[in-house]
């Protein structure tokens, strides 16, 4: 029995094998097969899966007893049991539960069992990390069963048409002789090399090796599949399109269209852009030498470390406390899939690339180390022993998935560089795409790091940031002043700060447009708390007099500048001064939180009248559209608008009527569980509310302006569903953060190859 959904998810939904055995139907197989073991390890194994997958038995249990079977026999292996040891092994197992022996019951059972799967805890968080929609459900495939434990010239394994965590053009993966599948992908016997089925069975290996070929040219893309030989005859159970890490997804993209299997808009389209930030992990710093404790399966490149934790439970807490942990287990299951999310890096003693370890790590983009086999893991105990070294969970561990090693060492980490590959994927979807791509950046190192991978200018630069850390108290006694003079001079000690910030960045993005946002945050921000303050003093009074009850929507944004304009003055004086002194300076002056097109006109004026005394004429004016009532009203504060740029997080939050930092603790996970909502919508936009508003402020300003620029400066804006939507939906350009920049670069071109080129 095994499942058929729509999209693949290894390993999180039930399988059962070995159908139709009991009693009568064990002798009759010992009789077809003239092999005893063979009959009675099968019927084993089927007791042993009906009673766990479909009857929920403990796993632990079936593994206790065989481990007890092997040691009073005196043996280290499963295949070294006897066929009386598998008949006592068996009839032990069907005393844990009461097992049905006739085929039909067990049909019915199993295929339920499957189904019922789809709903299991894990399949549950797979989707919700994947964004696979619980109504597509699946199907039920019932197969005839072929035996790779029949004896020494049978066995199972897993064949990747390419090589699963390069990406280079050589079938890769596992096997085992005399095992069934599960026992290659469960991870706890550790698993043969593909290439060593060519000594094995070399016509076996001759005719996979076509197949695989044949498959990857038929499906167009890298192909995972299993298989099980019985007897030297080759069957293959099933293919899919292979989960693969980021490096290799590029670097099969960019081998298929050199080998003509694909062209580049097809290529482009195999690529999963949300996997591409595991190409901008950091990676042990190569220059610094370091103790190598043990070494393991490359199963998941990037390097990464963290405190020790030793269940995904564990993993989950620490991450939610803001802990950076990796996830240490002997193998994992299928229900470890949430911690392996939470986790910065997985290590594994058992299992290799085909291991439920090594499909899930590459599939999240989380780096992995397998089958080290130097790493004892006793839970109880809550220690791990790696040769003389026992750590404690919470000691500190590092791995580098790349090549497979482990280390105690406080490894430097160093920022990734775009492969050559890498570079000719984004490349060609420059050429393809028509959605501009610039970044969010507040420092002249972002601004720098943005352009590296790709920007084509700033598309947000906050300067409340500017304002913080050391420079609070000079905005804290702008705001506190008691009257026009005080306040002016304050503003004065703030002007050529601001001024040198503005000149740095400009001179960082060297000629490209820079989208400047006006103070926008709430007064609170920069302001002490009353408590710190002595009670009684001036201060402390002008603070509470200052308090808002609800800020975020109180003054702040454009409402600062109506209130306080010698405040935007001053940021205007400076940006414009800074402009002054750098060539080729291209500046896009921004106006927050505009609702009136009274508002916008009021701030227009201050900004040409301040921009009249300096000789640059080469800026723009706008606002950034993040109320609702901006979306409705957009045709009338386009007037005074040259371009438009969409805040998505505030006008989801005003929208929706949802506080962000409030709904992703404390309601996102029930409205996700109860299918009001299948993702957070500060992750993705909401199309049907937030995507219409945005649709409907992009056509009303455009009514008024046909040459209005349009563009999306929130977190959407790296996000690769949201870009599909914000491409079909005629903005100019998106700006997100600067490691993003790559990902809305490939997600920017695969819109265009599915909406068409604008």
């Amino acid at each position: 029995m095994r499942s058929g959904a729509r999209e693949s998810m290894p390993g999180m939904l039930d399988t059962v094998l070995n159908l139709g055995l009991n009693d009568a139907t064990v002798a009759g197989l010992a009789r077809r097969s003239n092999n005893e073991r063979f009959a009675w390890d099968s019927y084993r194994r089927f007791v042993q899966m009906f009673g766990n997958v479909v009857l929920g038995v403990a796993g632990e249990r079936f593994e206790q007893a065989i481990a007890a079977s092997k040691a009073a026999r005196g043996v280290t292996l499963d295949t070294e049991l006897d066929a009386e040891a598998l008949r006592e092994l068996t009839y032990e197992f069907q005393g844990f539960y009461e097992f049905p022996s006739d085929p039909r019951e067990q049909l019915s059972h199993a295929i339920r069992a499957v189904f019922d799967s789809w709903q299991g805890e894990r399949a549950i968080a797979y989707r919700r990390i994947n964004r696979i929609p619980d109504d597509w459900g699946t199907a039920v495939n019932v197969q005839q069963m072929v035996f790779g434990n029949l004896g020494e010239s049978s066995g199972s394994g897993v064949a990747f048409s390419r090589d699963e965590v390069t990406g280079a053009p050589e079938p890769s993966g596992d096997f085992l002789a005399n095992a069934q599948g599960e026992d290659v992908v469960s991870g706890v016997r550790t698993p043969r090399d593909i290439s060593e089925l060519r000594t094995w069975l070399p016509a076996v290996h001759e005719q996979l090796m076509e197949i695989l070929g044949t498959l990857e040219r038929h499906y167009g893309d890298m192909q995972d599949t299993e298989f099980t030989v019985q007897d030297e005859r080759l069957y293959m159970l099933q293919t899919r399109n292979a989960k693969r890490p980021a490096q290799a997804a590029v670097r099969f993209a960019v081998d298929a269209v050199a080998e003509g299997l694909l062209d580049r808009e097809r290529a482009i389209a195999t690529i999963d852009p949300a996997t591409l930030d595991a190409l901008l992990h950091p990676t042990f710093d190569p220059s610094t030498d370091y103790e190598v404790v043990a070494r393991g399966v490359a199963a998941s490149p990037g390097a990464a470390k963290g405190e020790i934790v030793l269940s995904a439970a564990e993993a989950v807490a620490a991450a939610a406390a803001g802990r950076e942990v990796i996830l240490v287990r002997s193998f994992t299951e299928a229900d470890d899939v949430a911690g392996f999310h939470a986790a910065r890096g997985i290590l594994t003693s058992e299992g290799g690339k085909a291991s439920h370890a090594a499909l899930v790590a590459r599939g999240m983009g989380r780096p992995a180390v397998t089958g080290a086999s130097a790493v004892e893991v006793d839970e109880a105990a809550g220690e791990v022993r790696i040769g003389e070294h026992v750590l404690a969970a919470g000691e500190r561990i590092a791995i580098d998935g790349s090549l497979g090693r482990i280390t105690l060492e406080d490894v430097p980490l160093v920022e990734p560089q775009v492969s050559a590959q890498f570079q000719t994927v984004l490349e060609w979807c420059d050429q393809i795409r028509t959605l501009g791509v610039r970044a969010n950046a507040d420092t002249p190192a972002d601004v720098e790091k943005a352009i590296e991978l790709g920007a084509e200018g700033v598309g947000l630069c906050r300067t409340e940031h500017m304002f913080l850390g050391e420079r609070q108290p000079l905005m804290a006694a702008v705001i506190m002043a008691e009257d026009d003079a005080e306040r002016r001079h304050a503003i004065e000690q703030l002007r050529p700060l601001q001024e040198a910030d503005f000149e740095q960045i400009l001179r960082a993005v060297d000629g490209r447009p820079v989208t400047v946002r006006l103070l926008d945050p709430p007064l609170h921000e920069f302001l002490p708390h009353p408590a710190d303050l002595p009670e009684g003093s001036a201060a402390r009074k002008r603070v509470e007099q200052l308090q808002e009850s609800n800020p975020m929507l109180g003054t702040r944004g454009v409402r600062l500048g109506i209130l306080f304009p010698e405040l935007y003055e001053m940021q205007v004086r400076a940006l414009f001064a800074a402009t002054a002194r750098t060539p080729r300076a291209r500046i896009e002056v921004m106006v927050p939180l505009v609702a009136y097109e009274r508002e916008l006109e009021l701030m227009r004026t201050l900004i040409e009248r301040v921009a009249g005394e300096h000789a640059h004429g080469d800026y723009l004016i706008g606002t950034m559209i993040e109320i609702p009532r901006a979306c409705f009203q957009a045709d009338q504060i386009a007037r005074d608008a040259d371009f438009f740029s969409f805040g998505t997080n505030d006008l989801t939050q005003t929208a929706l009527g949802f506080s962000r930092d409030d709904i992703e603790g404390r309601v996102l996970a029930r409205y996700i569980d109860v299918k009001i909502l299948d993702r957070s919508p500060f992750e993705t936009l909401d199309t049907p509310g937030v995507g219409q508003m945005v649709r409907m402020g992009a056509w009303l300003g455009r009514k008024t302006k046909p040459q209005l620029k349009l563009g999306v400066c929130g977190e959407h804006g790296g996000d690769p569903d949201s870009i599909d939507f914000l491409h079909d939906s005629g903005i100019d350009y998106v700006s997100c953060s600067p490691y993003r920049v790559p990902i809305a670069r490939v997600a920017a071109a695969q819109a265009a190859i599915h909406h068409g080129r604008r």
